[in-house]
């Protein structure tokens, strides 16, 4: 980068949020970006790039000249990236310098996500290409490094949003109504790492309540060891294999993972070489528990989790920014949504049509919330006609399907996350069972929501699959009365509304119900609660969702305001209502009413 570019300068958003201020260009989002799969050294590409965007413009050559100056990882839709705009095709560049102790072995580039596909070079030489804007990638540059000096990394992205046919949830080229601001290019952190020819590459973490099945994906090597340990605690188990196999510690009096008690044991992997000297270590953590149906005594399933019948009670969690787009200008932000869920007296968040960075999962696991972890969507008009969409195109489905095999894989080993949900009320719907039945396959040992909101707007014929019947009715709360081998959740309701001018986004604002004031908003969330109180024991529910966390754009029927700096209701009173609701949704299994289970 020259001293002719133009500086970085922070763009004016329609709101602000308590951490706008906070951002700075020399230390963005510093925190280690992947929690489950940790080593000590490492390096933030995140930070000032040159920057150049188009609405169209040719796939090559890369152009020679930036005008402007990004904030990365913030997209550049949004003011924290400085642009505030959105562009079709984005060029970013910037030069980085290898550190001099990160010599003889392998340096690994890292992207927690660029949407919508990523074409990657270092010192012009092409090193990755992906698809898909929620999910990770990497790529080996040792061999494009020059052996000294500044080295160039070159970014393009495409992004024409609901242009083409890529899962996007509720991003649009024209927001409005409860579609919102797209994000594009890169918008999760950038990171470089050194690792050894002979490493550990990914980790699958299974737990149950006796212990971890721990699968170290590695090149060469002869054997691996876990090691497990409780938070900053003696080890407690170690056990070792060949490389290439799975490794089974039991935990001597194992200390399951609740929302009441997160629990979490710390794990650490090391790749030997045949002599016993280590290779490579990582760090990571895990969870011990289990979920799955069980029938209450009326014969109803439920969904349980560590064996005793938990209701799961949450908000709808979209995870927008009025600052930040699809990213939140901090860590401490990113954490904030999560701890106010927690003060208003739930236990569970559904994860809505999008996908986090790795750190808010390890904040959901160390808090103490259950996730359901919606598949983003891909795009339906809601100005068409009446009834089910018609089928994606064939590229779509294709591009579908693979982003959703790669959300599994990278998420696989969050313990808070016990359920997936593919479909959403029908949008972007095709092969339903099938889709399920894909998901279940990849992962077993969660649940499975085939589509949320069956009952709803685009849905197609109910097919029975999945694990769960999830109702959609607003004001609701919704009367579930399908018998069969599926839980009953309401997996949207409420949707409340209430205006505060003066932190609100610019626009026409919606909600499924206005109210007049806190007052009466607080008045309208316990009537409702109450019914859904009575609901939980006539129906068998095992969970409500509550629409939402947070206002978002125009929506504003949020128990906080987008800009997060006040809560619209008396957060006693629904916090008390909440509580109640769970507790009357929450006991002993049946089959295991006598033994002793930890507390939800």
């Amino acid at each position: 980068m020259t001293s002719s570019q133009p500086e970085w300068q922070r763009a004016d958003p329609p709101l602000t949020t308590p951490w706008t201020d906070l951002v700075r260009p020399g230390a963005v989002l510093p925190e280690y970006p992947r929690p489950q799969l940790r080593r000590l050294r490492w390096l933030s590409l995140n930070g000032v790039w040159d920057y150049a965007g188009w609405p169209s413009s040719p796939a090559e050559p890369r152009p020679v000249g930036y005008g402007e100056r990004i904030l990365v990882p913030f997209a550049p839709e949004s003011a924290l990236s400085g642009i505030n705009r959105h562009d079709e095709v984005l060029w970013y560049r910037r030069l980085f310098e290898i550190p001099e102790d990160w010599s003889g072995g392998r340096v690994l580039l890292h992207f927690g996500a660029v949407d919508q596909t990523a074409k990657v070079w270092v010192n012009n030489q092409l090193v990755v290409t992906h698809q898909g804007g929620y999910t990770a990638f990497s790529a080996d540059v040792t061999d494009a490094l020059r052996a000294s000096g500044p080295q160039e990394l070159t970014v393009r992205a495409e992004d024409r949003t609901d242009i083409s046919p890529f899962p996007l949830g509720k991003q649009r080229n024209a927001p409005g109504g409860i579609c919102y601001t797209p994000t594009s290019g890169i918008w999760q952190t950038v990171w470089l790492e050194p690792v050894p020819a002979e490493r550990v590459q990914d980790l699958e973490i299974t737990p149950d309540l006796a212990g971890f099945t721990v699968f170290p994906q590695v090149t060469g090597g002869a054997q691996v060891e876990l090691s497990v340990s409780p938070p900053s605690g003696d080890e407690v188990v170690s056990v070792r294999g060949a490389a290439g196999t799975r490794l089974r510690a039991d935990i001597p009096e194992p200390h399951w993972w609740t929302p009441g008690d997160p629990h979490l044991y710390d794990l650490t992997v090391r790749l030997l070489d045949h002599r016993g000297a280590v290779l490579d270590e990582v760090s990571s953590y895990g969870g011990l528990r289990i979920v799955a149906l069980v029938p209450d005594s009326a014969g109803r399933p439920r969904i349980a989790l560590n064996g005793r019948i938990t209701f799961l009670h949450g908000p709808l969690d979209q995870g927008y920014w009025p600052d930040g787009g699809y990213t939140a200008p901090t860590d401490d932000a990113l954490r904030f949504d999560l701890e106010k869920t927690k003060e208003l007296g739930f236990t569970f968040v559904r994860k809505h049509v999008k996908v986090e960075p790795a750190r808010w999962y390890y904040w959901a696991d160390r808090l103490g919330l259950l996730v359901w972890q919606d598949m983003p969507s891909l795009v339906v008009s809601f100005d068409g006609p009446p009834g089910p969409a018609p089928d994606p195109v064939p590229e779509g489905k294709e591009r579908f399907e693979a982003e959703l095999r790669e959300l599994v894989r990278q998420l696989r080993n969050v313990p808070s996350i016990i359920a997936w949900v593919p479909f959403n009320e029908g949008w972007g719907e095709f092969d339903t069972a099938r889709i399920a039945g894909l998901v279940k396959e990849l992962d077993p040992t969660r649940l499975v929501v085939a589509n949320s909101g069956v009952n709803c707007c685009f849905s197609r014929k109910d097919t029975g699959a999945g694990d769960v019947y999830d109702d959609h009715t607003y004001v609701g709360p919704g009367e579930p009365r399908v018998q069969d081998h599926r839980a009953l959740v309401d997996g949207e309701y409420g949707g409340l509304g209430l205006v505060l001018d003066d932190h609100r986004w610019p626009g026409p604002p919606n909600a499924y119900e206005m109210t007049a004031d806190t007052e009466e908003l607080t008045r309208r969330y316990s009537e409702i609660s109450t019914r859904l109180e009575s609901l939980v024991d006539e129906l068998g529910l095992s969970g409500a969702i509550y629409t939402q966390i947070t206002d978002v754009e125009n929506e504003v029927n949020g128990l906080l305001t987008y800009d997060r700096r006040l809560t619209k209701l008396d957060a006693e009173v629904a916090a008390a209502r909440n509580r109640a609701v769970i507790a009357r949704g929450s006991f002993p299994a049946v089959e295991t009413a006598t033994e002793a289970t930890p507390e939800a």
